[in-house]
């Protein structure tokens, strides 16, 4: 009898506890969506566009903090120059060395500057599900419209793994765009599979970074819902890709050059290929030298030379742009006629 009633009392401790832990969860969440504006509010989402969306780089001090004065010069440009979509927080972006503090601070200069004005599409990726769950929560308090889920790198799911971690996390309520990016994560997320998690209606578009551009008629011919979004994650083969019915990009080039990316996105979602292919071949040798060390390194070093960030710090394991290809991103910015 003594057992019972101390496991009773136990249970009714635990379940006291455990009440005080969701509605302490919940009150702060509250007070968080409180301090910010109601155009910023979670329930005000803004549809993420076709066209051009710039996977934005996170400006850095020489000591490695946030510098969020030039953040905001960035956003400004974006806003200027007609950028569709503003992507946070993901590769370009080296989300990985960021903390939750760090990218609360981020998104906040995000929401302020641009919400309602270009739709934000924040990177909350990575390989724990549980960390997974914590940044899409904080992308939905802080007022995002959408979040970039990349396949979990490293760990190589089975497609079924995929699907259910990509389904779990939009029944948090969010738009989710599906980031396939094999190179980097060792994993291939399959037209079959896409075609599955799209029957979510949260999850409305993917990210496709294979550079295989007979993916688009793939996917066109697996996924129910027209109105899915396909984004190029591989600046290359962009133009192509849309004006083989994807839906726009995903762009590090659109860092450097907002408004040649939009204008050729334009083109090519008009049907124009003549104009997309003649602004295309101004950006080829920008879209590949970009590259030429790993993003997002030469891409910031291209930013100081037009003076738009002050520092190319770039935190480790990154490092900043080798001198030796210094002419080399330097003549593909001559021939994009950014300089």
């Amino acid at each position: 009898m003594i057992i019972r009633l101390l496991v009773s009392f136990l249970l009714v401790v635990n379940l006291e506890s455990m009440n005080a832990f969701v509605q302490d969860r919940l009150y702060h969440r509250i007070n968080r969506r409180s301090s910010i504006s109601s155009l910023a509010s979670s329930k005000e989402m803004f549809s993420l566009k076709k066209g051009s969306s710039v996977a934005i780089v996170t400006p850095l001090n020489p000591d490695g903090s946030i510098n969020l004065d030039a953040m905001r010069t960035l956003l400004r440009y974006h806003v200027d120059n007609n950028t569709d979509n503003l992507c946070l927080l993901g590769t370009t972006g080296e989300a990985t060395t960021m903390s939750m503090s760090e990218r609360e601070s981020i998104i906040k200069v995000a929401v302020e500057e641009v919400k309602g004005k270009i739709p934000i599409l924040v990177g909350t990726g990575t390989i724990n599900p549980n960390h997974v769950k914590e940044q899409t929560l904080q992308a939905i308090d802080l007022g995002c419209d959408a979040a970039l889920v990349v396949t979990p790198y490293y760990v190589k799911p089975p497609q079924r793994g995929l699907i259910g971690h990509f389904t779990s996390i939009a029944d948090l309520g969010i738009p989710i765009i599906l980031y396939n990016v094999p190179g980097r994560t060792g994993i291939d997320l399959t037209p079959e599979s896409v075609g599955i998690c799209s029957e979510h209606e949260n999850i409305v578009g993917i990210k496709e970074a294979t550079g295989q551009l007979d993916r688009v008629q793939q996917l066109r011919d697996i996924l129910k819902d027209e109105n899915f979004l396909l984004y190029s994650g591989d600046d290359s083969t962009t133009n192509e890709f849309v004006l083989l019915g994807g839906d726009g990009c995903i762009s590090v080039t659109a860092n450097l050059a907002p408004g040649a990316m939009h204008d050729m996105m334009l083109a090519a979602l008009n049907g124009n290929k003549k104009e997309a292919d003649e602004i295309n071949e101004k950006l080829k040798k920008l879209h590949e030298n970009l590259f030429i060390e790993s993003n997002p390194i030469p891409t910031k070093w291209a930013l100081k030379k037009l003076g738009l960030i002050p520092s190319a710090f770039c935190r480790p394991p990154m490092s900043e742009l080798d001198s030796k290809f210094y002419p080399v991103v330097e003549n593909a910015m001559k021939e994009a006629l950014l300089i």
